[in-house]
């Protein structure tokens, strides 16, 4: 039997890393479908999160995830300055596999039956496709195709805003926004990681890159001969003369075994729920290295998708997601003001703006 004290609705209800306002168990036997749909807050408007669709060990594990990921948006949204709360959707199994038009179409009617409170978009094993196929059972789906009403491929604004942080922790740091002639080591180069690849590139700076998928790999070295290869993430985060890690593909990447050989003085990356665990944070700080803090960095796809929900227009967003070098900035300055890592120093930032509005809402 799960011990209850540490299960997910001991998470849920009690601890620190709770307090959902919904989380919806969605299941359509004819289709397969198996998802979860967490809502963490609504206190600044209705929930907006991607579409995790991943082969989970099992259910709790699911949960687990949907109610992590959930909460960070909360904070990324708030971070990011929209009118948003935040909710995630996991839907377990492999999609390469297991996803169809009908069970997309199944977790659109699961979507639609929230009534608004909770807005989907892509994640981790979802695409434009996909969100396409979603919103014809459900008008609350952002991250279409252009041809279909949508923005589409939110990866792109994602990459500027992760390169944006890059270039503030540049400034904090060295004095320098630039990024010329750093040495920068990204983990996953798929959907994000090959975009900000060409941004790094394009300001000069030397890249070395990793991927457990060697076609992604393959295509950023043959596209760009001059771009490095290391044989893992082991091996890159202890590469001699790394300047920044960026972590881009699933989270937990900064943990008990990676900090201590960590070679980097910056961490900033696309992936979401970097920290294995709290107090992660501290000993990044303790060994002086600079973390930006995931949520806020990684924005710009979230910038991007709630923009399409008023009609969408590139120029704007990119605008949005640039002002992530500023609030990146800030953070840092709050930091040092308060004497606490930059992550507890984003926490508290967004935590006033959701109770802010809670307050004004009588909530």
């Amino acid at each position: 039997m799960t011990d209850v004290s540490t299960g997910v609705l001991h998470t849920l209800f009690h601890s620190d890393q709770g307090g959902h306002e919904q989380v919806v168990l969605c299941q359509d036997r004819r289709s397969g479908l198996k998802a979860v749909i967490a809502i963490h807050s609504t206190a600044l408007g209705p929930a907006l999160g991607g579409t995790r669709f991943y082969p989970y060990a099992n259910e709790e594990e699911a949960v687990a995830d949907a109610l992590n990921l959930a909460r960070g948006m909360s904070y990324k949204n708030a971070m990011a300055g929209l009118d948003h709360g935040g909710g995630k959707a996991v839907i377990i199994g492999d999609p390469d596999r297991d996803k169809t038009e009908e069970l997309l179409l199944a977790y659109g009617r699961f979507v639609a039956s929230l009534g608004g409170r909770y807005v989907t978009a892509c994640d981790v094993g979802t695409y434009v496709a996909d969100m396409d196929v979603v919103a014809r059972e459900c008008r609350w789906t952002t991250g279409r195709s252009p041809e279909h009403g949508g923005a589409g491929d939110s990866s792109v604004l994602t990459a500027y805003g992760v390169y944006q942080g890059m270039r503030a922790s540049a400034q904090h740091l060295w004095g320098d926004p630039s990024l010329r002639g750093r040495t920068v080591g990204i983990a996953g180069v798929g959907k994000v990681g090959h975009h900000l690849v060409e941004h790094l590139l394009a300001e000069g700076a030397e890249v070395v890159i990793t991927d457990v998928r060697q076609e992604a790999v393959g295509c950023v070295a043959d596209r760009h001969p001059a771009v490095g290869v290391a044989a893992d993430t082991e091996a890159l985060i202890q590469l001699e003369g790394l300047d920044i890690y960026a972590p881009c593909a699933l989270g937990g990447a900064l943990s008990d075994e990676s900090v201590p050989v960590l070679t980097a003085k910056v961490v900033c990356g696309a992936a979401n729920n970097q920290l294995a665990h709290p107090g992660v944070e501290k000993d990044l700080a303790d060994r002086g290295i600079l973390y930006a803090p995931d949520y806020v960095v990684n924005a710009g796809g979230v910038i991007q998708v709630a923009d399409e929900l008023h009609g969408f227009d590139f120029e704007r967003c990119k605008a949005k997601a640039a002002k992530i070098f500023d609030t990146t900035l800030a953070i840092f300055a709050r930091a040092k003001e308060d004497g606490i890592p930059p992550a507890a120093a984003a926490d508290r930032i967004a935590e006033q703006r959701m109770h802010d509005a809670r307050t004004a809402d009588g909530r």
